[in-house]
């Protein structure tokens, strides 16, 4: 059985920078064609890299998209991946669903949570990356 696309996003790179902004409840479908589009997206960057993720709209997912992202997390970490800045507001449950995907601190990758863009892209410069709020 086939299933259409629940949620969506928008990817997008600037210098050694890749950019994704989430948004609506995602199902499996959305996070497969999310992580090749992504894999896509930052095979093109310098390495290392860094990432920051738009998720203010992002309305949660179904539990089959934790191993979607779990193996995207782990393909990027050997790929280059060394800093990850995540947005949104404060929201304990955001918080719990984003921690069983994504690892804090492992080798040189560390992760951050911020509620605006500003601080994100701040601590991604000041970090060594060519950050930028603009969503171009």
């Amino acid at each position: 059985m086939v299933f259409e696309q629940h949620g969506s996003f928008r990817l997008w790179c600037h210098g050694n920078v890749v950019y994704a902004e989430l948004s609506g409840t995602w199902n499996k479908e959305t996070a497969e064609q999310f992580a090749g589009e992504f894999k896509t997206l930052a095979q093109q960057v310098d390495k290392p890299w860094a990432h920051m993720v738009y998720l203010q709209d992002w309305e949660l997912c179904s539990a089959e998209v934790f191993a979607v992202i779990q193996a995207l997390v782990d393909w990027c970490l050997e790929h280059g991946l060394v800093r990850a800045a995540q947005v949104y507001p404060p929201s304990t449950m955001k918080r719990e669903f984003l921690d069983r995907m994504v690892v804090e601190r492992k080798g040189q990758f560390q992760r951050a949570v911020f509620d605006n863009a500003y601080q994100g892209a701040l601590w991604l410069t000041h970090e060594g990356f060519e950050a930028n709020v603009s969503k171009v």
